[in-house]
């Protein structure tokens, strides 16, 4: 019931646990916003411990604010009152929304839509003087804008976030004042990078996070030295759900040369989980390629490139809908 009143009033920029809104729509509203925007500056903001963080006091009161029945009032403070279960101790706070109960994803966003929203809405409409962007997805969030004045002034108010120079005429700029390549940025596990494609175009560029890539391979490696007697298909089995799970999300265009080292790397780690089960080395590259070639997915681009997918699911953008892109500042029906 919450959600079906809330999603009325959600903003088109917010993309995190959401019905039909995932974290790969809210990569392509950056994308785009990014592409079709005039920004040329970056904020990357992250609530940290957001969850473990929020203030139940003034959740209660943003719902109050919207719903009018005290059953339902109730029922949520019991729900937050109940507590979190860990190593058998159950321990009640005065903060968080207790992360794993069904509910908690509904309240956080709830809460973000009453604490950043008005200075969003606030310099969106009052104080910027040039365009400005927000791409929202749970407690992690990018907001950019065209002017440096602007972008400062924002920053001096959040105090929080990390402001970089990031656009199609970054690296023009930068060069210019020789101070290297422009900077880049985190979102959803990928890095946004300033490029250039084969015309000569701006082009934003999204590779895997390297800390994200080692710590799955970490955990490739951990695995498979528990199961390294277990039967070759066994094993085969279980590396090729994991190398497609991981492909399922990361496969985007421009990914592609991080997505064959991710390949070279679990096809080396299987090699030398294999090698440790005998003293003799009997498992060469050769005899490994072909057994990936059985068992490992190829790299291959799984995703649109974003403002084609963008448009099927935001049709009103399209021309012949009648709204010019000025109007797209959030990444999605606004």
């Amino acid at each position: 019931m919450l959600n079906a009143i809330y999603e009325e009033d959600f903003l088109g920029f917010s993309y995190g646990f959401r019905p039909g809104r995932g974290a790969h729509d809210a990569l392509d509203a950056l994308v785009v916003a990014l592409k079709s925007r005039k920004v040329n500056f970056i904020f990357d903001a992250d609530i940290r411990s957001f969850f473990d963080t929020v203030s139940q006091k003034w959740l209660i009161r943003f719902l109050e604010h919207r719903i009018g029945d005290k059953r339902i009032i109730r029922l949520v403070q019991k729900w937050l009152k109940a507590g979190v279960l860990e190593d058998g101790v159950v321990s009640v706070s005065e903060r968080g929304t207790g992360q794993g109960a069904v509910i908690s994803p509904l309240l956080a966003n709830i809460y973000l839509h009453y604490v950043p929203r008005p200075m969003g809405e606030r310099w969106r409409r009052r104080e910027a003087t040039g365009d400005m962007i927000i791409v929202r997805y749970a407690d992690d969030f990018i907001v950019g804008f065209q002017r440096e004045a602007d972008a400062r002034r924002f920053w001096d108010d959040m105090r929080k976030t990390r402001l970089i120079e990031f656009g199609r005429f970054a690296a023009e700029r930068r060069t210019q004042r020789g101070v290297g390549k422009p900077e880049t940025f985190n979102f959803l596990g990928f890095t946004f990078i300033c490029e250039r494609n084969s015309r000569g175009q701006f082009l934003v560029k999204r590779i895997t996070r390297r800390d994200r890539m080692r710590a799955t391979l970490r955990e490739i490696k951990d695995e498979l030295r528990r199961r390294m007697h277990q039967p070759i298909p066994k094993q085969g089995a279980w590396i090729e759900q994991v190398v497609r799970g991981f492909f399922a999300y990361h496969a985007v265009p421009t990914n592609g040369a991080a997505l064959k080292a991710f390949y070279y790397y679990v096809e080396r780690i299987w090699l030398r989980t294999l090698r440790r089960r005998s003293q003799k080395d009997r498992f060469s590259w050769q005899w490994m390629h072909r057994l990936a070639a059985d068992w490992i997915p190829k790299p291959r681009i799984l995703h649109p490139y974003p403002d084609k997918r963008f448009a099927v699911t935001h049709p009103r953008w399209e021309p012949c809908a009648g709204i010019p892109p000025a109007r797209i500042w959030a990444g999605g029906g606004q």
